[in-house]
């Protein structure tokens, strides 16, 4: 996902996110080691997208802050 779509996303919404990605990335991995893994460039993209939201709310965190 792009930043611009995660920021318009609520914090709630990105928790959520958050969540799915870390339990498909869980599955890839497992499919990894079973040796079946269908899309393997998938890795990575899960793995900005949430780096990606855990930055945007580390951001709303430090605004809410000042």
């Amino acid at each position: 996902m792009k930043p611009s779509e995660l920021r318009g996303l609520s914090s709630e919404e990105l928790l959520q996110k958050q969540k799915a990605f870390k339990k498909e990335l869980f599955d890839l991995n497992y499919q990894r080691k079973m040796g079946n893994v269908e899309k393997p460039d998938r890795f990575r993209l899960l793995k900005r997208d949430i780096a990606r939201i855990l930055t945007i709310l580390n951001e709303r965190e430090s605004e809410a802050k000042k």
